[in-house]
């Protein structure tokens, strides 16, 4: 919350003199006393995040490739490319295990 000063327009500082709270201007001699306290609380509804990889839908229909899954030694891994850098970098590669009950992903480049 902000206040401003009706004198001069600038925004209020709160200081604190003699132990009595108040809002102060900077650039005038304009005070105003807190009498009470003056806060409230909001509580904010968090984004929806959105899966950057596509999610499920995205390795429908993707090729395997022979490159071992670094969490359960499986052979055999599925994948694809995406162009997440600029267009002078290399394209990174994204794997998925092809084992059922592992499911591990992981990235290259």
């Amino acid at each position: 919350m902000s206040l401003f000063c009706p004198t001069c327009a600038n925004g209020l500082l709160i200081s604190n003199d003699d132990g009595q709270n108040k809002w102060a201007c900077q650039t005038c001699p304009y005070e105003f006393p807190i009498a009470k306290q003056m806060t409230t609380r909001i509580t904010l509804r968090r984004k929806q995040v959105d899966d950057i990889m596509g999610g499920d839908e995205a390795w429908k229909n993707v090729d395997s490739t022979d490159a071992p899954c670094p969490k359960c030694d499986n052979p055999k891994a599925f994948f694809m490319q995406l162009q997440i850098r600029s267009a002078d970098e290399p394209m990174t590669t994204f794997y998925r295990c092809t084992a059922r009950t592992c499911g591990n992903q992981w990235r290259e480049g």
